[in-house]
């Protein structure tokens, strides 16, 4: 530090200090820069605050609601089922399924296994388990529809009929139309396996639902006198069997259009009205050219018509592998 004359210490004013080396004065731009950054700190901190406020007032909603509903729910057993179904299943069939106790309470229910025990029926596809407070179990289902029918036997167990849907699954049928399962046609050519402790669906079902509903559809004559529909061949030959009560064998290719060999099949039927002559084989999966064997003479009512070497027992009896319980699994998604 530079000393004057009298060895003090030498003292400057603003004006002896260099111009360049003074601080520079705040531009206009500058200045503005500052009270924008103030104003959007000032904005920032509002919003936190509002947010925090809105969260407190929430959570305060949240935790009188909580402490509301136990009072609600868990007090009150459960007085009500209520089914929706795209089905014929009912409520009785709901109760016997779920064997929810009576003293049981709405918010005490598993509804993944009471969903479980739904699903262990065949016959449902779909189900939703819902609670609609305070006391009603809402479930909702969709079911398979029968398009045929066999019979199964399990080991010594007397055979028993199951009903087959469109995807193959076999089920025992609960509230269907006696009338109704006795005109569906019988399943042969299928072999039953087991899946764990379930049937595993069979395989081609859905060409034969196509073929007996558009013989259902456009000859409901013809398809009533259907009874034994066969799969022996489709995976093989892609032809499906149809043996008539009458004895007739009919042969259709899964791979041509049905509605197309269901008209040839009921021109030939018309054409063929001699007596003597019944129709005994055609085969509609060549296409135009349809082979035609005749018998030698009709069957008639005082005596029951021999049958044919070709014909399928009325009602076949498919035999499951052996296994000691032929039960589904409650507990298991099919």
């Amino acid at each position: 530090m530079s000393k004057d004359a009298h060895g003090l210490p030498e003292t400057r004013t603003w004006r002896d200090i260099p111009q360049q080396v003074r601080p520079r004065a705040m531009s206009h731009e500058g200045r503005r820069r500052l009270v924008m950054g103030a104003i959007r700190a000032a904005m920032g901190a509002v919003a936190v605050g509002a947010v925090a406020w809105g969260a407190f007032e929430m959570a305060a909603v949240l935790r009188e609601n909580a402490a509301a509903m136990p009072d609600t729910a868990k007090s009150d057993r459960v007085r009500s089922l209520v089914l929706v179904t795209d089905g014929v299943l009912d409520k009785n069939w709901l109760a016997r399924t779920l064997a929810i106790p009576g003293d049981a309470t709405l918010m005490g229910l598993d509804l993944i296994k009471l969903r479980s025990k739904i699903l262990g029926d065949a016959q449902v596809s779909f189900a939703t388990v819902d609670r609609n407070f305070p006391d009603t179990l809402t479930v909702r289902i969709s079911e398979r529809s029968p398009v045929a029918r066999l019979m199964a036997k399990s080991g010594a167990d007397p055979a028993r009929m199951l009903l087959v849907a469109r995807d193959g699954v076999a089920f025992a049928g609960t509230g269907f139309d006696a009338a109704m399962v006795a005109s569906l046609p019988w399943l042969d050519g299928v072999r039953l396996v087991r899946r764990g402790a379930a049937i595993a669906p069979i395989g081609g079902m859905a060409a034969v639902a196509d073929l007996l509903a558009s013989a259902k559809l456009e000859a409901e004559s013809l398809y009533r006198t259907w009874q034994v529909v066969s799969l022996a061949r489709l995976a093989s030959d892609g032809e499906i069997d149809v043996y008539t009560r009458g004895g007739m064998r009919i042969v259709f290719g899964a791979n041509e259009n049905y509605l197309r060999q269901i008209a040839r099949l009921d021109l030939l039927i018309d054409v063929s009205s001699d007596p003597t002559r019944p129709l005994r084989e055609v085969n509609l999966a060549l296409g135009a050219q349809v082979p035609v064997s005749y018998g030698t003479a009709a069957p008639t009512l005082a005596e029951p018509a021999p049958a044919p070497d070709i014909a399928a027992p009325a009602r076949p009896s498919i035999a499951l592998p052996a296994f000691s319980s032929f039960h589904i699994d409650t507990h298991r998604e099919l």
